[in-house]
């Protein structure tokens, strides 16, 4: 396993005195992680350095290609003064699915949540112990290759930041409102809609632009040939309680594979509900919510974690769930799931991650 070397920064910033107003995604500690890829000699040069600007040639390819792929991760402080990573393994496993469809170098799983683990370490200060509130972690792999001309880039930089955040949304656990999207579409198998890669998100700017003009926080996004299947929310997998039956869309290669969504499901089963991978059409849940049946719907993501849907407009029709209030299965996912992230309850899972 390489070395990684540690420049500590000369210059320390202020750290956030109100834990309160930590925003999401505003605020960067002291340090960062990077790494080379250069064609011929693989990955190298493992680094922590003081965070700050990067040198870019105006003609790197990821400026002009978009040949990038992140990942979102957290790391939490426990009452006991411990820090915790969640399923870090399955982030990096993840940003591997990523690389391949994107033709970027494999990483090495392993060293890199070494990496991660140690950065964390050194920057364990930054991370805020206010309920809801941990350290954001965004590693990220761009082409820099100087070069106008299509094709896979030889020169690569890996790199992993840190955020001290609050809720991702401002509802916080209040139920947020969600507008399906019906005239744009964000992915369709055989395309990048299982990755995370930054055209993803660009692609969705636009109809996320129209949702908040009309009040409403994300969009809901349907398949992208027939426009009826439901697929997932902007920034989370999605989840419908209909009847006695827990149904998020399957994984067929236009949706992200959520690593909230996987540890809601594994929990949800193991409490012996009856959950199901499977198509969804909109007019499936419409049709619960007029007749009653459809008792809770919340999205999964590590920004949020566990996000309750109040309301959900789709056309001319607003749905009402649960009367725009959280229900008891979305309450104890999210209870759950966070008392394992930060240490309150006992990993039966084998899900955290202690950072020495």
């Amino acid at each position: 396993m390489q070395e990684i070397r540690v420049e500590r920064t000369q210059h320390p910033k202020q750290k956030p005195t109100d834990e309160s107003k930590l925003g999401f995604g505003t605020i960067f500690t002291d340090h960062m992680f990077m790494m080379d890829y250069d064609e011929g000699e693989g990955w190298h040069d493992p680094r922590i350095v003081p965070y700050g600007p990067i040198a870019l040639d105006p003609a790197a390819m990821c400026l002009h290609y978009g040949q990038e792929v992140f990942e979102g991760m957290k790391a939490y402080k426990s009452a006991e003064g411990k820090v915790l990573l969640f399923r870090p393994e399955k982030n990096m496993a993840r940003l591997n699915v990523s690389n391949e469809r994107l033709c970027i170098p494999l990483i090495d799983e392993a060293f890199c949540v070494e990496a991660i683990k140690k950065l964390v370490s050194i920057e364990k200060d930054w991370i805020p112990s206010a309920e809801g509130t941990s350290l954001y972690l965004r590693p990220f792999i761009f082409a820099v290759d100087p070069h106008i001309g299509v094709h896979p880039a030889h020169h690569l930089i890996f790199m992993v930041i840190c955020s001290p955040v609050g809720a991702y949304y401002p509802e916080g656990l209040n139920p947020v409102k969600i507008y399906v999207e019906q005239n744009y579409v964000r992915a369709v198998r055989g395309g990048m809609g299982f990755t995370k890669t930054a055209g993803n998100y660009a692609a969705s700017l636009k109809a996320q632009d129209e949702a908040e003009k009309q009040h409403y926080t994300q969009v809901l996004w349907l398949d992208g040939v027939e426009r009826k299947y439901i697929e997932e929310v902007g920034t989370m997998n999605v989840f419908f309680v209909i009847d006695d039956e827990i149904v998020t869309p399957a994984l067929q290669g236009s949706i992200l594979s959520g690593i909230t969504r996987m540890s809601s499901i594994e929990l949800l089963r193991s409490w012996g509900y009856k959950v199901s991978e499977r198509k969804l059409s909109i007019q499936e849940v419409a049709d619960a919510a007029a007749q009653g049946r459809l008792k809770e719907a919340f999205g999964t993501g590590t920004a949020a974690v566990i996000s309750p849907i109040g309301q959900l407009k789709w056309g001319e029709d607003v749905m009402s769930i649960n009367n725009g209030e959280i229900g008891p299965i979305s309450q104890k996912l999210y209870d759950n799931l966070t008392g394992i992230q930060w240490g309150k309850l006992p990993d039966t899972m084998g899900w955290t991650v202690v950072v020495e």
